[in-house]
C-alpha cells in the first residue's frame, strides 16, 4: 500500500486520550515519554504520529481516520499494566510497544490474558523494538507481531560479519541488566565461540538500565582490558552516555552497537573521533536506500526534524494498514489472521515475512558505520556532518532461526 505525503503539522508530546468517535481507529503508544527513555519515546512517538498522518491523508482505513495515543510507561512493566488497561478502558483495541523486553514480555502477557477474560473485546500488541527472543519462543503469544529482529538474529548477523574481520581480536562485553542485555551477552559469547574461537573475550559487564549518568569507571574498565572492540546492546541515554564517557577517555577501539543511532547516539560517536569505527546493525540505512525510502526519509525528516530510527514503524504501520485494509474490519482477530504469514516489500525495498509460527518479521539485515558522509550521500545526523554508510547486508532468508513457540490459537 502506497501512502502520499501531505504537509500537515504533527503533534508532539503526551496526548491526552480523547473521547474517541466509531469512525476512529485508536492505536495506544505505550512507553517512555518521561524519565531516561524520553529521548527515544518521543521520537517514536513522533514517527508513529506521523504515519498515522500519512495514512489518514491517503483516506484513512475502511473510511476510518488513524490516531495514536501517548501513554507514558517510564520504562516501568508495572506502569505500562496500568497504561493498558487505561488503553482498554477507552475502547482502544491496538497498542504498540518498544523500548524494553522487560516491558514487552509483561504487555504480551497481559494481553493475552485479557483477551481470555474479555471475548469480543480482544487487544493486539505490535512490538516494534523489544526484541528480547522469548516473545517468539517459549512465551510467544497469538496477540503479539514483532516487525524487529530479535536480539539472537541480531547477534547472528553481527557475528557472521566479525567473522571476516581478522583484526578484532579481543571484546569486551557491556550491557544492560535486563532480559535483553542478559541476552546479548549469552549470545555474544555463544556464536562468537562457533565462528571466531580465536577472539578473547577480556571484560563482560552487566550495568542497571538507564540509571548511571557516569560512564567513566565502565570506560576505564574497558581500557585497562586492552579491547580492540567492544560489544553492547545499550540504547537510549545508556548508549549516548556511554559513547560520551569513551570520547571524553579518548578510548581508541571499534565498537558493535545496536542501538548508537538513538537520540544522542550520533552526536556521541563524532565526539569520539572515530570515523567508521561505531557499527550498528539496523534493518534499513538511509544513505544507500533505493529512491523511494530515500524520499521518505527526506519528507519525515522535513515534518519531524529526526532521522528515521525506526524503519520498522514504517514496516509496521504499512502492514497494519494493509491488514485492516484486506481484512475490512479492524477488530483484533480479524486483524492478526490478516497479518499471520504476510509478506510485503519494507521500507527499503527488500522482502519482508511475517513468520506464522511465532510472529516474528524477517528481513535483510544491515551492518552500517558511522563517518563524514561519502560524496552523494544525503543524510548526516543530528547535524553532525557524518552519517551512516552500509559495511555490510544478510539477507532475511539468512536470519532465519528456529522457534521454540508453540502458538495457541482462539
Amino acid at each position: 500500500m502506497q501512502f502520499k505525503v501531505a504537509g500537515f503539522a504533527l503533534a508532539v508530546g503526551l496526548i491526552a486520550v480523547p473521547a474517541f468517535a466509531d469512525d476512529t481507529i485508536k492505536i495506544g503508544y505505550i512507553d517512555p515519554l518521561s524519565g531516561g527513555g524520553a529521548s527515544v519515546g518521543e521520537g517514536g512517538l513522533k514517527t508513529f504520529q506521523y504515519l498515522a498522518e500519512q495514512i489518514n491523508a491517503a483516506g484513512g482505513l475502511n473510511g476510518k481516520k488513524v490516531e495514536i495515543v501517548g501513554l507514558d510507561n517510564k520504562t516501568n512493566a508495572q506502569e505500562s499494566l496500568i497504561q493498558a488497561q487505561k488503553a482498554a478502558d477507552q475502547g482502544i483495541r491496538i497498542i504498540t510497544q518498544g523500548n524494553g523486553s522487560s516491558v514487552g514480555v509483561a504487555l504480551s502477557d497481559w494481553v493475552t490474558k485479557f483477551n481470555d477474560r474479555n471475548p469480543g473485546k480482544e487487544m493486539l500488541y505490535l512490538n516494534y523494538a523489544a526484541v528480547d527472543p522469548v516473545l517468539t519462543n517459549d512465551k510467544c503469544s497469538y496477540w503479539h507481531f514483532r516487525w524487529d529482529a530479535n536480539s539472537d538474529i541480531k547477534m547472528a548477523a553481527l557475528t557472521t560479519y566479525l567473522k571476516d574481520r581478522p583484526n578484532v581480536k579481543k571484546i569486551y562485553l557491556i550491557n544492560q541488566d535486563y532480559s535483553f542485555g542478559q541476552s546479548v551477552r549469552t549470545q555474544a559469547r555463544a556464536m562468537l565461540k562457533e565462528k571466531r574461537p580465536d577472539i578473547e573475550i577480556v571484560g563482560d559487564e552487566l550495568h542497571p538500565l538507564l540509571k548511571i549518568t557516569d560512564f567513566s569507571p565502565y570506560i576505564a574498565k574497558i581500557k585497562a582490558s586492552g579491547a580492540d572492540a567492544v560489544i553492547t546492546g545499550n540504547w537510549g541515554q545508556d548508549i549516548a552516555l556511554l559513547l560520551k564517557a569513551a570520547a571524553d577517555a579518548g578510548l581508541q577501539t571499534d565498537w558493535y552497537t545496536y542501538y548508537a543511532g538513538g537520540a544522542g547516539g550520533p552526536t556521541a560517536i563524532k565526539q569520539t573521533g572515530l570515523s567508521h569505527r561505531v557499527f550498528q546493525i539496523n534493518e534499513g540505512l538511509p544513505n544507500s536506500a533505493p529512491a523511494a525510502a530515500q524520499k521518505f526519509e527526506t519528507d519525515f525528516r522535513a515534518k519531524v526534524g529526526i532521522g528515521l530510527w525506526y524503519p520498522r514503524a514504517v514496516n509496521e504501520m504499512r502492514m497494519l494498514a494493509m491488514a485492516i485494509t484486506q481484512a475490512k474490519a479492524d477488530d483484533a482477530k480479524s486483524v492478526a489472521a490478516q497479518l499471520e504469514g504476510m509478506s510485503t516489500e519494507a521500507l527499503d525495498g527488500d522482502p519482508a515475512t511475517m513468520r506464522k509460527d511465532d510472529h516474528q518479521l524477517f528481513q535483510d539485515i544491515y551492518i552500517g558505520s558511522f563517518g563524514p558522509l561519502d560524496p552523494g550521500a544525503k543524510f548526516d545526523e543530528e547535524g553532525t556532518g557524518w552519517g551512516w554508510k552500509t559495511q555490510g547486508v544478510v539477507k532475511g532468508a539468512d536470519t532465519i532461526l528456529p522457534t521454540t513457540c508453540k502458538m495457541e490459537r482462539p
